[in-house]
C-alpha cells in the first residue's frame, strides 16, 4: 500500500530538522535558499506533493475504475488493418510484462475505430509478410523486444510503427513506453527515507532496455545520496539467477535491500530466502518492479505498472500517427508509481 510521505522521512533524508522542513514546504522565511531547494527537491522525489494532492481530494467509499484518456476523435473511416506484434516465445521468457493486459488496452481502444485489430507473434525463422498481406495494414503495434532484422522489413512498407515498451537504433519510431528511470528512482529515494544504506541490484542484463534503465536510476541515487555502490557483479550478469541466488546469499553479507529489476526476479530472491532460512524483512527487504506477483509472500514491495493504459497510450499513438504520418516521431513516457508492502 502507499504510505504518507511524513515531515520527519523528509528531515531524515535532508539531515535538516522538521522545522526547517515545516518552513521549507510552507514557504515561510527562516530557511536559506539552498537549504529551501535541497528540501523542496527532495519532497518531491520522495512523492510528498503526489500525496498531498490525493489527501486534499473529495474521499470515495471506493475508488472507481480509471476511464483511460479518450481516443483521438477526428480519425476519418478507413478500411484496413492494424496488427499488434507479440514478441517471440524465447523474448518474452526473458521479461514479466503480462502483454495481453497491453493487448487489452490497445482493443479497448480500436474497438470503435474502422480498422481491423490482427496479431502475430514474430516469427523466427521466415520473413514476418510472407504469413501475411502488407498490403491492408495500415499500421504496426510492437509489444516489447522484436528482432532489428524484422523491424528493417517493417521499414520497407512505410507504414506508422509505434513500439511499447522497446527501442531500437536502427528505427526510429513512435515510442510509448513506462517511465522506469523515475519510478525506480523515486522507490528507491523512498527506501533510503526508511533508513536503507546498503543496496545489491538483481536483474539479468537480457531484459533489455528496462533493466538498463532501472539499473542506471538505481545507480544514481546511490551516487547522488553519497551511498557506496558495491555491486555484486554476478547478481547482473547473465548467468541463470535461479543459481546465482542461492550462493550469493550463502557467501556474501546480506543489503538492506535487494533491489530487483522485476517482479520475476524478486520472487526468485524470497524463494531463496526462504529455503535459507532468511527472514524477510527482518534479514534483508526485496523489492521488484512491474506488480505482477500477486501470489508473492511476503506481499512484495514493487512499482505498480498500468499496462492496459499503455496500451491504450499506444493505440492513441497509432490512431494520431495514421493521419500525421510526416510528423516527427515522438517518445511518450508513462509514470508508474512504487508501492510498499510486507517485503521492505
Amino acid at each position: 500500500m502507499k504510505n504518507k510521505v511524513t515531515i520527519q522521512e523528509i528531515a531524515d533524508l535532508t539531515g535538516k530538522s522538521k522545522f526547517a522542513v515545516s518552513r521549507a514546504l510552507s514557504g515561510k522565511p527562516g530557511v536559506s535558499e539552498e537549504t529551501r531547494e535541497l528540501i523542496v527537491r527532495t519532497a518531491g522525489q520522495l512523492g510528498y506533493y503526489k500525496r498531498k494532492e490525493a489527501k486534499d481530494a473529495r474521499p470515495a467509499a471506493r475508488e472507481p475504475k480509471r476511464e483511460l484518456p479518450s481516443a483521438i476523435p477526428t480519425l476519418v473511416p478507413a478500411s484496413g488493418a492494424i496488427l499488434v506484434l507479440f514478441p517471440s516465445i524465447r523474448a518474452q521468457s526473458r521479461t514479466s510484462t503480462s502483454w495481453s493486459s497491453v493487448f487489452d488496452g490497445i482493443a479497448s481502444r480500436l474497438t470503435s475505430c474502422p480498422y481491423n485489430v490482427l496479431t502475430l507473434t514474430e516469427p523466427s525463422g521466415d520473413s514476418m509478410f510472407q504469413l501475411l498481406n502488407p498490403v491492408a495494414l495500415k499500421g504496426i503495434i510492437v509489444l516489447g523486444p522484436v528482432s532489428t532484422p524484422n523491424l528493417l522489413e517493417m521499414r520497407r512498407l512505410g507504414i506508422p510503427v509505434v513500439m511499447v515498451d522497446h527501442a531500437d537504433p536502427a528505427f526510429p519510431c513512435d515510442i510509448i513506453t513506462t517511465d522506469h528511470f523515475s519510478s525506480m528512482r523515486e522507490l528507491v529515494v523512498k527506501l533510503i527515507s526508511k533508513g536503507c544504506r546498503r543496496f545489491q541490484f538483481v536483474g539479468d542484463p537480457g531484459g533489455g532496455l528496462s533493466f538498463q534503465e532501472r539499473r542506471l536510476a538505481f545507480r544514481s541515487v546511490l551516487e547522488e545520496y553519497g551511498l557506496p555502490y558495491e555491486q555484486n557483479p554476478d547478481l547482473i550478469s547473465r548467468d541463470s539467477l535461479e543459481q546465482v541466488i542461492p550462493r550469493v546469499l550463502r557467501k556474501d553479507r546480506l543489503p538492506d535491500v535487494f533491489v530487483c529489476s522485476n517482479d520475476d526476479t524478486a520472487a526468485l530472491v524470497l524463494k531463496a530466502c526462504k529455503e535459507l532460512g532468511i527472514s524477510i524483512p527482518g534479514q534483508v527487504g526485496v523489492t521488484g518492479f512491474d506488480d505482477s506477483r500477486p501470489d508473492a509472500e511476503p506481499l512484495l514491495t514493487t512499482v505498480h505498472v498500468n499496462l492496459e493504459h499503455l496500451g491504450a497510450r499506444a493505440a492513441d499513438k497509432m490512431l494520431w500517427r495514421i493521419e500525421h504520418p510526416g510528423s516527427h516521431p515522438e517518445k511518450t513516457l508513462v509514470y508508474a508509481d512504487p508501492v510498499f508492502r510486507e517485503s521492505v
